[in-house]
């Protein structure tokens, strides 16, 4: 599930908790083939497609926007769901779009759309989408839980290291061409990571202390009851990185 609709039930009393990350980048801003634009500046009085407004996708642009200059009635932002996006644009009916891959990369492979931003460049380490469960299953059947964080953390760690093996397993669940799938997991190879998957507190801060701002959230949901970090294994630890800040 995306972090901010993650926050949103949280704050509405849903009895659900972050427990892992599902991976880290792996979304890209593709304009058409043809556009001149150079940066989001030029994308001003355009159609922009986000997949919802709770998409942590959302929340980026609009920081990016906000960092620019340009206001917020600037860019004509409208919902589409992920798999229609590269074919809206091949059709002009958008100009451009923020997505997860590979609906991003489907686009540069056909010819239709060209990349102007790779999400790490605007937000290093971004957090999409997140593991999710409910209380009641982490009361009575945790070791499900602990299974479900492992299995994440173990085939991550494969995918990073055997790259054009992962594109073959997961294209069929993709529904996409293997080639596809290949050319997001090597095209940069850092295009999308499956590690560093632990949650930590200042991770989603962040993206919650935007959604506040957007009015996406009504008030601030504690840290402390949104993730629960008891179900990762031990031998795996979290980042010893600083996750980087919102540029």
């Amino acid at each position: 599930m995306v972090v901010p609709l993650a926050m949103k039930l949280r704050e509405q009393g849903v009895p659900i908790k972050i427990v892992y990350l599902g991976h880290r980048d792996g979304s890209t801003v593709i304009v058409r083939k043809d556009s001149p634009a150079q940066s989001l500046r030029d994308l001003r009085g355009k159609t922009f497609a986000i997949p919802s407004r709770f998409s942590n996708q959302h929340l980026v642009i609009r920081k990016l926007m906000e960092d620019s200059g340009i206001a917020p009635d600037e860019i004509n932002f409208v919902e589409i769901p992920p798999p229609d996006m590269p074919g809206a644009l091949a059709a002009g009916a958008i100009d451009a779009y923020f997505v997860g891959e590979p609906h991003a990369a489907k686009a540069e492979l056909d010819g239709t759309g060209r990349v102007l931003y790779h999400v790490k460049d605007i937000w290093p380490h971004f957090i999409s989408c997140c593991l999710v469960v409910t209380e009641k299953l982490i009361r009575e059947r945790p070791e499900v839980v602990r299974d479900l964080v492992r299995g994440i953390a173990e085939s991550g760690e494969w995918a990073e290291t055997h790259r054009p093996e992962a594109a073959r397993v997961a294209a069929p669940y993709f529904r996409q061409d293997e080639k596809v799938v290949r050319y997001v997991l090597t095209q940069p190879p850092d295009r999308v990571s499956y590690r560093m998957l632990t949650p930590s507190d200042e991770d989603l801060q962040k993206i919650e202390d935007l959604a506040l701002k957007l009015g996406l959230l009504e008030k601030p949901v504690p840290m402390s009851e949104l993730i629960d970090r008891s179900f990762i294994p031990a031998d795996i630890k979290p980042a010893d990185i600083d996750p980087g800040e919102v540029k």
